[in-house]
């Protein structure tokens, strides 16, 4: 069907359904024949996102950084591991080769990766749609600052409609399947 980014953690977190959200991911992805795009790595919430799909015969996609890899952070079971040279190259070949993209909880990193994919989609630099997974309330705080971003006339409220944040998996792909890429503005 479709390619799916999903940025997550390089830690578990210390919340279990926090792993219990990423098999799921994992499974819904496979079962659905959607190909999982990911970090390349085995450990985390990223670990347990592409061993599940894989489990479940789901086809899996390894983006990774050389000075990552060069640390064996990659999953050992991937067969399908693209090494690129930087973070940078990493970003641009998952949201070049994603149809959609989902941020799991996860650190720094993972909400710069999915608030990076948004910002594209406002320019027109990237089509997919983006959806916070917002696991146990995860994100509550960052989707506050998102609608502050409207009410203070940083962000339309045409834009944030395209930024999902959900609780369920059947939320999401109704976003996804109903998106529509923003309106880019005109100077």
């Amino acid at each position: 069907m479709s390619r799916i980014a999903v940025f997550c953690g390089a830690n578990a977190g210390n919340q279990p359904v926090f792993i219990t959200a990423a098999k799921e991911l994992g499974a819904w992805l496979a079962d659905h024949g959607h190909t999982l795009v990911y970090g390349g790595g085995g450990v985390g919430l990223m670990g347990v996102l592409a061993k599940t799909a894989l489990v479940h015969d789901g086809r899996v996609i390894g983006i990774m950084p050389q000075n990552l890899y060069e640390r064996g952070a990659a999953l050992e079971d991937l067969e399908d591991l693209t090494v690129v040279p930087d973070m940078t190259q990493r970003k641009q070949t998952m949201l070049r080769m994603a149809d959609a993209c989902i941020a799991l909880p996860g650190g720094p990193g993972t909400l710069e990766e999915i608030a990076e994919a948004y910002s594209w989609a406002r320019i027109g630099d990237n089509d997919s749609p983006c959806a916070f997974y917002n696991v146990a309330h995860y994100w509550d705080p960052l989707a506050t600052m998102f609608d502050r971003m409207v009410s203070d006339e940083f962000l339309t409220a045409e834009h944030r409609s395209k930024l999902l944040f959900a609780e369920t998996l059947p939320e999401i792909a109704t976003f996804f399947a109903d998106y529509t890429p923003p309106t880019i503005r005109k100077y």
